[in-house]
């Protein structure tokens, strides 16, 4: 698997502390982050789903896996004192707001008391140079205006996850301020993305993998909430905000230890009901011979924000960063990465996600992005 020299070269040869790598975007990233030549340590519990991506994108094979749960402070701050990492990537969460709505007290504890422990591993340690923390745009309290929430809106929260996130944020600048700071030499930095989506997500109640469930098995869609609005985007897109904000923290920790805000044009925001209609078109190009199940409006009493925008300007002005992919594109790559799995005997799930990052590294290239600049013609898996 080659190795290009992206976001600075800064990962080749760098142990990264990655948490939640077993979940779905943490799989992602550990599997690129293998790609950029990074020693890859993960700390987590088991896969939250069967099947889950980093079974069958086999990514534990190129990585360290330590077994463990950020809300047990000794094990977080064993694991970074055993391997030394200089670069942590905490994704370890409880991400959905249903489950919030059932398990509140876990999500909180996983949520806040698991970035505090992981955050209060560093400051105990000397090794750990720059931390990205992961939140959500649902951490901003909902606001009336038809705009983009950006990074100086008010934090808040009417569901337990969103509040959890509100609350992770409150802890990260507390440690920024406090304790990890230009002081210290760490840069710690919080990154809010949107709703991502992309090949290998089989959690329940999300709706992507929601829609494969009923393709697959040619059972009814049921739909919460369609005319929501939300800033879907490639899994790919955050990612390489996390990885250029993890190397600029790194090289520049003043400049680059803020809250960032990573989601896609504002014109390319969907609906729920508009994201399921070209998902199953495009799943429906791919199985021609397929038909469709109906799709069932759910009502449901648990309340979710009915509009969530991000303004991204800050990011791409001060950053660089900016997104890659369009609306239709990212829903032809989600379900091209599903339609292999469902068409093929010997599907290579670890391969088809690496030939996608290998897609997405030369289209921001091509692009002109910064932290592509060193893609080479010649690169491939």
């Amino acid at each position: 698997m080659e190795s290009p020299d992206l976001f600075g070269n800064v990962y080749r040869g760098r142990t990264v502390l990655v948490t939640g790598h077993t979940g779905f975007k943490g799989s992602w990233l550990s599997l690129w982050l293998q790609r950029l030549g990074a020693r890859v340590v993960g700390f987590s519990l088991d896969p939250p789903t069967s099947p889950s991506l980093f079974v069958q994108a086999t990514v534990g094979d190129g990585m360290v896996t330590v077994d463990g749960d950020v809300r047990d402070p000794a094990a977080v701050l064993a694991t970074i004192r055993d391997y030394e990492p200089s670069v942590v990537f905490h994704l370890a969460a409880q991400s959905l707001v249903l489950d919030g709505y059932e398990h509140p007290s876990e999500t909180f504890a996983t949520n806040v008391m698991g970035t505090v422990n992981v955050l209060d591993a560093i400051r105990l340690s000397s090794c750990v140079h720059a931390c990205v923390v992961v939140t959500t745009d649902k951490c901003y309290r909902p606001i009336a205006e038809p705009r983009g929430l950006h990074e100086m809106d008010r934090l808040g929260g009417v569901d337990p996850y969103s509040a959890s996130k509100a609350a992770t944020e409150l802890v990260v600048e507390a440690f920024r301020s406090s304790f990890l700071g230009p002081i210290r030499g760490i840069g710690l930095a919080s990154a809010r993305a949107g709703n991502v989506v992309g090949g290998g997500d089989w959690a329940h109640n999300r709706l992507i993998p929601d829609c494969v469930r009923s393709l697959a098995a040619d059972k009814p869609l049921d739909v919460r909430a369609p005319s929501a609005i939300r800033p879907w985007q490639h899994v790919l897109e955050p990612l390489a905000g996390y990885l250029w904000l993890g190397a600029l923290l790194l090289n520049d920790p003043e400049r680059a230890a803020q809250a960032w805000n990573f989601g896609p044009p504002q014109d390319q925001e969907l609906s729920v009901l508009e994201v399921v209609t070209l998902f199953r078109a495009a799943w429906v190009a791919l199985r021609p011979a397929e038909s469709l199940p109906p799709v069932n409006i759910a009502h449901h009493a648990m309340h979710e924000t009915a509009e969530l925008r991000l303004d991204t300007t800050k990011v791409m002005r001060e950053l660089g960063w900016a997104p890659v992919l369009g609306a239709q594109k990212t829903v032809e790559m989600v379900a091209s990465w599903y339609g292999h799995w469902a068409s093929l005997d010997d599907f290579d799930a670890r391969g088809e996600t690496l030939a996608q990052i290998v897609d997405y590294e030369m289209r921001a290239a091509q692009r002109g992005l910064v932290w592509a600049e060193h893609v080479g013609q010649g690169a491939r898996v």
